[in-house]
């Protein structure tokens, strides 16, 4: 990736591939893993799949790398609802996870992941809008994501030609 004349490496998974191969442009989300021996960014075309990943490497025996092979077998989304019902034969089929392994990521997420569900906003990650610059400003700014998308959608139905930042000033005084 290019970002303003420097090239990174990133690290992605096969879902996020998937979703940004045609594109020329387009915006990512990263995890920067530091070790002793190596700096390493990930990179996640949504919030749902960064925070998944985040989750797995929360987990003992799971590492980045393992986290990224997970997110190229299912979709977040997938592999989330798999943890959340405890089906451990499904984290079994992708390569790398044993039983026991499973069984520990069931135990350890089963109930973050329930209390909090991944939030699948695919599409308004890949073209950075004014309404998705607005929103992350917002969520910067502490405002919950859900609380900020409602009240930016409120403002925006009143008042569609606004730039960024009258739209942000809008939405904070209408929170």
């Amino acid at each position: 990736m290019e970002v303003g004349g420097v090239g990174y490496e990133i690290n992605i998974s096969l879902n996020t591939y998937s979703k940004i191969q045609s594109l020329s442009e387009g915006m990512l989300y990263t995890h920067l893993l530091i070790k002793e021996d190596a700096h390493q960014l990930f990179g996640f075309v949504d919030l749902s799949e960064k925070d998944l990943f985040q989750h797995l490497i929360s987990v003992s025996g799971i590492g980045a790398s393992t986290a990224r092979v997970m997110l190229s077998y299912l979709k977040p989304e997938e592999l989330a609802g798999a943890i959340v019902r405890g089906d451990t034969r499904s984290l079994e089929s992708i390569k790398g996870i044993g039983k026991k392994t499973a069984e520990r990521m069931v135990l350890e997420l089963k109930d973050k992941l329930a209390k909090h569900p991944l939030e699948t906003n695919n599409s308004a990650l890949i073209n950075n809008t004014l309404q998705q610059d607005s929103l992350n400003a917002l969520m910067a700014l502490g405002i919950s994501r859900q609380a900020a998308s409602q009240a930016l959608d409120k403002v925006l139905k009143n008042h569609p030609d606004l730039g960024a930042e009258e739209l942000i000033k809008l939405t904070l005084r209408s929170l």
